[in-house]
């Protein structure tokens, strides 16, 4: 762990260094990032992952996100393919909140809740592309986005970055920044891409096995908002402590159609860097290592997906992708007891992810 903490530090400086190319004007576009047999397409079109491109224990090279043809498709996307959401992902428990005595009403697009950041988060909004390096060493690029005061409804100007580095073999790390410039405010950004390591218009994910290094959930009502109560997932249909399929358990969980439930991440106290979660795929022999140094991961299964035509004119239904969003825990705004996600001035927010993948199981 010591090592990865090390190369985080490493890429931190690396990205505040690549000063390679910038963009004066902003429009939609596509970068790309490529470093051995990887290559990752971006948008700045909310900041999101249109494709990743791995090779499986054959050699043979398949997209492991699911995502759509065009980035027009994106603009008008529900489902968050691939997106930066924020200022706040996932559920704010009636859209509102109090913060140091003030009342925060949001809007609300979830029933009465504030889902990803509201009916126009950061998955729908243009970045600017900061800085872009596209091959080297490390290749990088970096979008930023000025979320104003009363955006959504959320109190005080907040600037964020999101970084995408190509490191190591067959690395990518994601760097989220944020600063308040003038009031404290919650940030929690998350990024929502949808995984199938088979290849993204290979079927589901149910037989894809994962392990999850969290031995606790936060509970949740009928909507899925925290009732601020933990839970211990040993012997229930949550429990991914060892590798399990998605789809051993799945079928216990009728109310929700799948997984969609925060874990509490497990690590040492004082620990910066832990590993969150290992996704392999047996068929393809594609491994995905995830570490963080989030307090959560919102495991989510694609339960809702119907008939959305993606890329090559493949139609994806329920399941056919996995999420895993390491954050901060949902509806903490409202919970005195979670981990705090206000920022300040004084207080910035960071946010590290590192994936790792390989061929090489490891059990």
């Amino acid at each position: 762990m010591t090592k990865i903490f090390v190369l985080i530090l490493y890429l931190l400086l690396a990205a505040s260094g690549f000063v390679n190319c910038s963009v004066e004007k902003e429009k939609i576009g596509i970068f790309e990032l490529k470093k051995g047999h990887l290559t990752l397409k971006v948008t700045n079109w909310g900041a999101s992952i249109l494709s990743l491109l791995l090779p499986d224990n054959n050699g043979k090279l398949g997209d492991v996100v699911l995502g759509y043809d065009s980035v027009k498709d994106y603009t008008n996307d529900s489902t968050y393919f691939g997106a930066t959401v924020g200022r706040v992902a996932n559920r704010i428990g009636g859209a509102q909140f109090t913060l140091n005595g003030i009342h925060y009403k949001l809007v609300a697009n979830e029933g009465n809740n504030t889902l990803h950041g509201g009916s126009r988060g950061f998955s729908d909004v243009l970045w600017k592309v900061k800085r872009y390096h596209r091959e080297g060493p490390t290749p990088s690029i970096t979008f930023s986005y000025h979320s104003v005061d009363g955006e959504e409804g959320f109190p005080g100007d907040l600037l964020v970055t999101v970084s995408y580095i190509l490191t190591g073999k067959n690395e990518l790390a994601i760097i989220m920044k944020g600063k308040a410039l003038n009031k404290p405010t919650p940030v929690n950004l998350a990024n929502h891409a949808y995984w199938n390591l088979g290849g993204q218009n290979s079927g589901n994910i149910l037989n894809e096995v994962v392990q999850i290094f969290g031995s606790k959930i936060t509970v949740v009502d009928s909507n899925l908002i925290p009732t601020g109560k933990f839970a211990s997932v040993k012997g229930t249909a949550y429990d991914f402590l060892k590798p399990q399929s998605v789809g051993s358990r799945i079928n216990q969980l009728a109310e929700t159609k799948g997984y969609d439930i925060n874990y509490v991440l497990d690590g040492e106290k004082g620990q910066k860097i832990k590993v969150a979660a290992i996704v392999h795929d047996k068929k393809s022999g594609r491994v995905m290592e995830l570490y963080t140094n989030a307090p959560g991961l919102q495991f989510y299964t694609g339960n809702y997906v119907k008939d959305v035509k993606g890329k090559g004119g493949y139609v994806y239904q329920a399941h056919a992708g996995l999420c895993l969003e390491t954050q901060a825990f949902p509806d903490s705004v409202n919970h005195p007891n979670f981990p705090s996600t206000i920022v300040t001035p004084e207080k910035p927010y960071k946010h590290y992810m590192l994936f790792k993948f390989s061929t090489k199981a490891h059990y």
